[in-house]
């Protein structure tokens, strides 16, 4: 948003300098971007006299001048620009001066032949405008050797402010004058905005068929008028601002856009098609050439002004060239409408049109404004181009927009951190134009102002931004009403307080550190949270490459790992071949496997944590760290390579339950692995009787050969919800026994049929106080043993904590240990 010195000064009367200015401005949280002032940059820039222009003797182009700048030197000047003349007064730069157009510095030279101490320059050369046809030709009272920035009025410095997408109201000159007199920078002054009498019916009238888009729009005409270009004042307003002047007509409409925060449009009321100007949407086929010189075509959730015979602009944005005001209009017609400011946003971004108008629109205007703001430009047309109005014309009618809202006082300091009392607050809330409607010692409710749309409140049926309650849309409808009223009661109090703070001073709220909760931070993510991205290290460092595949598969793949409920099939799937959930990510990393296979890469290890769905409900989707390995181990110098099996997935399952900090003495295997396992060679892991945290196993050949894939495939899954928090204990330095620890080996004599898991158990089991690890070291079956046994051999640690054992104590704790694993297993010691 910009604006000038002497422009703001128009609503504001105050003689603050522009430093004081922009220091006030960012203590209010409008924060200034920069000032500009052209005097300075322009300052070697001095009205000259042309005592002479004659042909350039070596070029024909070219025109060899003397000039004076009034310090009795006449310069001699080469200029190529077709209205240099003897007697015309110009802008001349001197030797060392900086071309802001051009982005040059001036120096003494020589043009074929011919010395050049200057440069006489065009508008746009200084930065100025676009003119460039020709050097800027004063009138014949400009004095010489002034500064030209001085005697042309540009010594009044722009400023610029960065608005928040909330501060609708600080898109405008007025309303960044009304923030700064309720800061106490000077005093707003009131607006002129006297009727203008009609005195004719209008020839074009409104109708509104999208009223939601839509609420009210009003409308008059002006015959008899004369279009031309707008006086200088106004286009040296709008030129400083970055806008190009293109009609006193259309000049108006940007003069109220930035003046007032209030976007205007004017038709060519002879170029419209009938007698109705009609507020719709748009219709499939229909399109406009806009004013930026592009054709749009409208889509059925735009809103578009139309007349008799299609679109003539799309509403609150751009309008059209069809209708758009010339030199040749005599007749207007004004358009100053409300728009629904959600629309106007999605209809901007949908066409990537971006306009000053839907800049203010879809923040939100005053709704209380139009009345006001067309009598206005009513009569400033009739300032500038003359003419006779007609009477107002208008459809549906001013949306109801007031609304209070209550500040309890002791959230200024409970909340905000300030020390600002009562009455000053309250102060400060009328000072920005808020009227207090009833006030106690607790605190006070105000009606909010029209143009403060950014205000949260409950009843306001126009206000941009509101407050999205859809999270409520599951309770009841008396609690849903309640607490969105609620909502909207504390919105508008944190509104009012900011307010409040702001105006003396966002600077002047002490800044207060967040208290320390512990010396050392606590870590950012839970156990719980950090266990997918753990995973994934775990089973990358293991060799497997990480893949992210899709939720969905075809069902029919979907059905050989799981059932496949009609409630997890896709009703609008990507592609006809992913129209079901998975049931396991291991699904995706076996057809993965398959692709790699049929491109000749059969020896893969692949990981993937994802999810697997069993119904749509939250519970029955489950977090997985899936892997797979197919074909044959890794090729090495050390030892041969061999075919993967079933112990290298239970292998990943382990390690990624450890780095979990899951405690393996306590989970145990069972061999009830899903369908899609080979039975005799896959298992799960489970903790107590009902928890399962992860199976694993070679893939069911009946699988592979549906899927057309060559084994083995062995896989594995980690149900990582399943896994449990570990326990907090309070830190303690570890127990390091200063004892030699003992190890006896022992070998088992027992059934095929037993675990080895539970001989392990048992000999863990059996002296709980000094048994420190028990491990499986080796497994021997052949003719030397009985038919139907195996050997199972055991390695034993013993950690004594309080004393060297023994021999006693060692042969004694043997003897335990091999009567609780004869008892648990009916194994006998191997001779």
């Amino acid at each position: 948003m910009k604006f000038t010195l002497s422009w703001l000064r128009d609503h504001l009367d105050t003689d603050a300098t522009p430093d004081r200015i922009a220091a006030t401005l960012n203590a209010i949280g409008l924060e200034v971007e920069g000032i500009e002032n052209k005097a300075e940059a322009l300052a070697p820039f001095r009205i000259a006299q042309v005592i002479e222009a004659v042909q350039h003797p070596n070029a024909d182009r070219l025109r060899a001048c003397k000039v004076d700048v009034g310090d009795g030197t006449i310069r001699s000047v080469v200029c190529g620009a077709p209205n240099a003349r003897t007697g015309m007064k110009a802008v001349l730069g001197l030797p060392g001066a900086f071309v802001p157009g051009t982005g040059i510095t001036l120096k003494v030279g020589e043009i074929r032949g011919v010395k050049s101490e200057g440069m006489m320059c065009s508008a746009r050369e200084l930065g100025l405008g676009q003119e460039h046809d020709g050097i800027i030709d004063l009138p014949a009272d400009a004095p010489v050797g002034e500064v030209y920035a001085k005697w042309a009025g540009l010594d009044d410095p722009v400023i610029e402010i960065a608005v928040t997408p909330n501060r609708g109201d600080a898109l405008s000159v007025r309303g960044v004058a009304r923030d700064l007199a309720a800061a106490g920078l000077g005093t707003l002054k009131p607006l002129s905005d006297a009727p203008v009498a009609g005195s004719f019916p209008s020839p074009l009238r409104w109708a509104i068929e999208d009223a939601e888009g839509c609420p009210w729009v009003l409308g008059r005409s002006v015959r008899g008028l004369r279009n031309g270009p707008s006086p200088k004042w106004l286009q040296d307003r709008l030129t400083a601002i970055g806008l190009r002047p293109i009609s006193a007509l259309v000049d108006v409409t940007n003069w109220f856009t930035f003046d007032l925060g209030r976007p205007l449009h004017v038709f060519d009321a002879g170029k419209v098609h009938g007698d109705t100007l009609t507020m719709r949407r748009g219709r499939v086929g229909e399109s406009y050439l806009a004013l930026n010189g592009k054709e749009v075509a409208v889509t059925a959730e735009d809103l578009v002004i139309a007349d008799a015979q299609g679109v003539e602009s799309l509403a609150g944005i751009m309008g059209g060239e069809a209708s758009g005001c010339d030199e040749n209009t005599t007749e207007c017609f004004i358009e100053c409408a409300l728009f629904d400011p959600v629309r106007i946003a999605l209809t901007g971004r949908r066409h990537g049109l971006h306009s000053d108008a839907r800049a203010r629109f879809e923040r939100g205007v005053d709704p209380a404004l139009p009345p006001a703001a067309l009598e206005m430009a009513t009569r400033m047309i009739q300032e500038l181009c003359g003419g006779e109005a007609s009477e107002v014309v208008a459809a549906g009618a001013e949306p109801s927009w007031q609304r209070e809202a209550t500040l309890r006082f002791e959230r200024i300091a409970g909340l905000g951190g300030s020390a600002i009392g009562a009455d000053e607050a309250v102060t400060a809330l009328e000072r920005l134009g808020f009227a207090v409607q009833g006030r106690d010692a607790a605190g006070v409710t105000v009606s909010v102002p029209s143009w403060r749309n950014d205000v949260a409140s409950s009843g306001s049926s126009y206000r941009a931004g509101a407050t999205d309650l859809s999270q409520l849309a599951t309770l009841p409808a008396e609690r849903a009403a309640a607490a969105a009223a609620e909502v909207e009661r504390i919105e508008a109090e944190c509104d009012l307080l900011e307010e409040v703070l702001r105006l003396p001073g966002l600077d002047a709220v002490a800044p207060v550190s967040l208290p320390a909760l512990a010396a050392v931070p606590r870590p950012s993510l839970t156990p719980a949270q950090s266990r997918a991205s753990l995973a994934r290290r775990v089973l990358a460092s293991r060799g497997a490459l990480d893949c992210v595949s899709f939720g969905f598969m075809a069902r029919e793949a979907a059905a050989l790992f799981g059932e496949t409920p009609d409630a997890l099939n896709l009703l609008n799937p990507i592609a006809s071949d992913l129209d079901q959930m998975r049931p396991t990510p291991l699904a995706s990393l076996v057809l993965a496997a398959g692709r790699n296979a049929a491109r000749g890469y059969g020896d893969v290890a692949l990981s993937e944590v994802g999810g697997a769905y069993r119904d749509p409900s939250p519970a029955g989707q489950l977090a997985v760290a899936a892997s797979l390995r197919a074909g044959h181990t890794p090729r090495h110098w050390n030892e041969p390579s061999r075919a993967v099996d079933a112990l290298d997935a239970k292998g990943d399952a382990v390690a990624v339950l450890l780095a979990l900090g899951v405690p393996m003495a306590g989970v145990t295997v069972t061999t009830d692995a899903p369908g899609f396992y080979h039975p005799g060679r896959s298992g799960v892991l489970r903790q107590g009787p009902k928890t399962v945290l992860a199976s694993f196993g070679e893939l069911h050949p009946s699988v592979l050969a549906a899927l057309d894939i060559t084994g083995p495939v062995v896989g594995c899954e980690v149900f990582l919800d399943a896994v449990p928090e570990p326990k907090r204990r309070k830190r303690a330095a570890p127990v390091l026994s200063p004892f030699q620890p003992v190890r006896r080996d022992f070998a088992f004599l027992v059934d095929e049929g037993v675990a080895a898991e539970a001989v392990l158990r048992a000999a863990r089991g059996a002296e709980r106080n000094l048994v420190a690890e028990v491990s499986l070291f080796d497994r021997y079956s052949g003719d030397k043993l009985p038919a139907g046994k195996v050997s199972l051999g055991v390695e034993v640690v013993l950690q004594p904590q309080d004393a060297t054992l023994t021999d006693e104590q060692i042969e004694a704790a043997a003897a335990r240990i091999v009567a609780a694993v004869t008892k648990a297993t009916g194994a006998t010691l191997r001779g």
